[in-house]
């Protein structure tokens, strides 16, 4: 499945980079969601990207981590384990806009595109079935994932309350916590084997 999301993600932003129509109808714009009911651009936007590098990065951490919770789910879900994991994905790109859709639904001229929330529960997720494993900031310095997870919470929680770029941080932050928590609403009881692999590493 998360080859099969990359490719088509890949190949409608690639569409979208030379076509700047098809990017303006799959954008999320939250004044079109909420006043022209165009309800559809909550999970297109994940398809388009703002340029090359944004999609790049997205598709290397999703890659990079969404094979690994496929791999979870199966083993903890079976058979519905695919089908989960494409919930955790399109969940996460839903509810990763509702702080967006809440402050931005007067406001005409508000768009925002691709798949960071999304990326960011996968990464989550992650992190919740392998806290200790690392995770390679910028690619060279290794950081055990429970510890780079508090660092990417906090850091993305402070740039939404600066507002100084035009990162969509508050986007990361909702698709995070969801990533986390996603498998414990499926199963409460793995917050317990969550709980045995944090705590048994650092008994050690």
């Amino acid at each position: 499945m998360t080859l099969i999301l990359i490719v088509v993600i890949g190949l409608v932003s690639v569409i979208g980079f030379s076509q700047r129509d098809t990017m303006a109808q799959l954008q999320l714009n939250a004044y079109k969601v909420f006043h022209r009911k165009q309800i559809y651009r909550l999970v297109t936007h994940a398809f388009v990207h703002a340029n090359w590098e944004h999609l790049i990065v997205n598709m290397i951490v999703l890659y990079s981590f969404g094979t690994a919770v496929e791999h979870f789910f199966e083993m903890y879900f079976g058979r519905s384990g695919s089908s989960y994991f494409l919930f955790l994905f399109f969940g996460s790109v839903i509810v990763s806009t509702f702080y967006s859709l809440y402050k931005e639904k007067d406001n005409p001229y508000y768009n925002a595109v691709g798949a960071s929330g999304a990326v960011s529960a996968v990464l989550f997720a992650a992190i919740f079935f392998d806290p200790w494993n690392n995770i390679y900031f910028f690619g060279v310095l290794p950081v055990p994932g429970i510890i780079f997870g508090a660092l990417y919470l906090y850091y993305s929680y402070y740039m939404s309350t600066k507002k100084a770029d035009n990162i969509g941080h508050d986007a990361h932050f909702l698709g995070a916590v969801f990533g986390f928590f996603f498998p414990v609403l499926l199963n409460p009881s793995l917050i317990h084997v969550f709980f045995n692999l944090l705590f048994g590493r650092m008994s050690l």
